[in-house]
């Protein structure tokens, strides 16, 4: 299925959202998450369905000061 990761077009066979940072390289990493917009908790991604079309944003933690 077509997805927009980051800004950038990708095609995934993937069903969850948990199933996307798998095998986009994010799997053990400590990530922020939304779909379309919306925050989805680190608790929650195995059951984020996701479907063509829709809007995921990865966000790492930057340190700085």
């Amino acid at each position: 299925m077509r997805l927009q990761l980051n800004g950038a077009m990708i095609t995934a066979q993937v069903s969850t959202l948990a199933d996307l940072l798998e095998v986009e390289g994010f799997g053990g990493a400590k990530v922020a998450t939304a779909v379309n917009g919306a925050f989805v908790p680190a608790s929650e991604r195995s059951d984020k369905n996701l479907k063509a079309g829709d809007s995921i944003e990865v966000l790492a933690p930057m340190q700085g000061g």
